[in-house]
């Protein structure tokens, strides 16, 4: 792992694109900041977080040729890591919301974002952008659900050793990727989803609401859910939106 670490920045990701375009970086580079001012989640939502108290850390993994196709499984891999690293450090239930938001108890902490580059119709890299709260004790009100590591447990945590423990978490689950070993990514993925195979209530983009089961996820993706009746629908990001989350 080669870390570089900086006081300030707009976003790690932003910063570690260029470091790429620039000239060729070696996989598992990670770029950390204790201050992101322009970090952002899943289609321009804003990652807030307080300085020095948490993780706000960008990873960037090489390809030699891998199919856009397969993409999500990436996202399975950086999610089960958090999950599992998580899991170590407190007794609550920690859950993988999709596609890959991590959950305490039903509550957010941490979110992941993945920029993909291509070259000659396949990735030739991603950078997975990553926030954790680790020792924030406050948030403020516009910022949904959220928790900590420190609200959890009572107890402060050492960054640096928390980013080592993900990023070799990350390092072991993506090599399960590289090995093409997707059915058995896909089946530790289901064994810590949200909502799996559980009847809860969900909004789709125009408003409805309905009950649904979240039955798996597609190849490409997107979120499986019975709707009863013999029915089914599938769901791409913020397409639907999980009651009580």
């Amino acid at each position: 792992m080669k870390l570089i670490k900086l006081s300030a920045i707009g976003s790690t990701n932003a910063y570690l694109k260029e470091l790429c375009q620039q000239e060729k970086q070696q996989s598992f580079t990670v770029v950390q900041t204790h201050k992101q001012s322009a970090g952002r989640g899943q289609l321009g939502t804003v990652w807030s977080s307080e300085e020095g108290k948490n993780l706000t850390f960008s990873v960037l993994v090489n390809f030699l040729k891998f199919d856009v196709g397969d993409q999500f499984f990436i996202s399975m891999a950086v999610s089960l890591a958090l999950q599992q690293v998580l899991s170590t450090y407190v007794a609550n239930d920690i859950k993988v919301k999709w596609p890959n938001d991590i959950l305490a108890d039903g509550q957010k902490i941490a979110g992941v974002l993945i920029e993909n580059n291509l070259a000659g119709g396949h990735l030739n890299r991603v950078i997975i952008g990553i926030g954790l709260n680790v020792n924030q004790e406050c948030f403020p009100k516009e910022v949904p659900n959220p928790t900590s590591l420190k609200l959890l447990s009572g107890k402060s945590f050492d960054l640096d050793l928390v980013l080592d423990e993900i990023i070799t978490g990350i390092e072991y689950y993506m090599n399960i990727v590289l090995h093409g070993r997707f059915e058995f990514l896909t089946s530790l993925y289901y064994q810590e989803l949200f909502r799996f195979k559980t009847w809860n209530s969900y909004t789709d983009a125009s408003g409805l609401s309905f009950s649904g089961k979240i039955i798996g996820v597609t190849h490409a993706g997107r979120l499986h859910v019975d709707i009863g009746h013999e029915k089914t629908r599938e769901f791409n990001l913020k397409e639907i939106k999980f009651s009580g989350v």
